[in-house]
């Protein structure tokens, strides 16, 4: 995981945030600043960087924190008094801006970590703010993201978003600000965060060690994180040019031991390549020599409809290994491929799949 702060000597850990951050040292007039940036920007970077900004004791000519004072060392060594973090409880455990109730040992440790910013976190975050300021800079919580918010949750944090303690500025990020409460939405300033030009994000990439950085970041949309967050799941250039042949094949390639939601983020890339081209059209995040012959629009169309319906129960709890069996057999069909032993015995009478090759329609818990 690249390093969220800024360090001694000033540097941003992601090269692309430092306009993004004079801009919104700039222009955040009010107390609730919401940063609308997609997946894989650094949101979460950009964030901490303009929280340790505001706290930093010596900051530059453009409001950038120096690195360098108590203030600054203070955030780096997350033990700042006046600053407060609000992350899901797994992102919690992976960064190591733990709150003051989290048990990261014993029970608690082996419990499954929650993936939202539950009511009881916000409110001891609403009992922190209002306690005094300890450095004379104010005070700073960054929430992310938003779209973690349970309802109760969200519901607790309004009062204050609407009138927080005087000194008190909230920092907010989300990936699409229509997926929040309409109320959360109309007490926030937002600042909408550019994807980086792709010049910058291949150099910064080239220096993490990634080979054919340019087929990686189209393949993500122009998200540099995501390209990072590929590599640790062993997906590399070469890897992901050869996915449509290996569906054609029944084989799973680089979504062999990916979660459901992976593996359907991954097809919807194929699907999206394969109507283009087999429209007449060139493909987005494929060559179209990558794409197989004669593909059929409608049965394209189907599996299309058919991903965009699991993505919205991706996060049940399947039996994940039969679910990506399930979703590669049904990329077989639609992609006019035939099934290996492997497949045919997955769409047999009686398998863990259903005859036409599709996931099946209920989702199925692990035991």
């Amino acid at each position: 995981m690249p390093a969220e702060l800024i360090d001694a000597d000033g540097r941003l850990p992601l090269p692309w945030l430092a306009a993004p951050l004079v801009r919104a040292l700039g222009a955040a007039r009010g107390h609730a600043l919401l940063l609308c940036a997609a997946p894989g920007l650094g949101a979460r970077a950009l964030a901490l960087g303009l929280a340790q900004s505001r706290l930093c004791e010596a900051p530059g000519a453009e409001g950038v924190a120096c690195g360098r004072c108590a203030g600054c060392r203070l955030v780096q060594a997350r033990a700042h008094p006046d600053l407060l973090v609000l992350l899901p409880e797994n992102e919690r455990r992976e960064t190591g801006w733990l709150l003051a109730d989290d048990k990261p040992e014993g029970d608690d440790a082996r419990r499954k970590p929650s993936r939202q910013i539950r009511i009881d976190d916000v409110r001891g975050g609403l009992d922190w703010i209002h306690k005094t300021a300890a450095r004379g800079r104010g005070k700073m919580v960054v929430l992310h993201p938003a779209e973690a918010l349970n309802p109760h949750a969200a519901s607790a944090l309004l009062k204050t978003l609407e009138e927080p303690p005087a000194g008190t500025r909230l920092v907010i990020t989300c990936s699409d600000p229509m997926h929040l409460l309409p109320t959360v939405r109309s007490r926030c300033q937002q600042l909408v965060v550019p994807p980086p030009e792709a010049a910058v994000a291949e150099a910064w990439l080239a220096g993490q060690g990634i080979a054919d950085a340019g087929v990686l970041l189209a393949a993500c949309d122009g998200r540099p994180l995501d390209v990072l967050d590929w590599r640790q799941r062993g997906i590399d250039a070469a890897r992901w040019a050869a996915l449509p042949s290996q569906l054609v094949a029944g084989r799973p390639g680089v979504l062999a031991g990916a979660s459901v939601p992976q593996a359907v983020e991954l097809l919807l890339k194929v699907c999206h390549d394969a109507l283009a081209v087999a429209a007449g059209g060139g493909g987005r995040y494929f060559a179209a020599m990558q794409m197989p012959g004669g593909l059929s629009l409608p049965a394209l169309a189907a599996w299309r409809d058919e991903l965009l319906r699991l993505a919205r129960t991706a996060e049940h709890p399947w039996s994940e290994a039969l679910a990506v069996d399930a979703l590669v057999a049904g990329a077989c069909r639609a992609l006019g491929g035939g099934a290996d032993e492997r497949g045919s015995a997955a769409r047999e009478p009686g398998g863990p799949h259903a005859r036409d090759g599709r996931a099946p329609t209920s989702p199925r818990r692990a035991s």
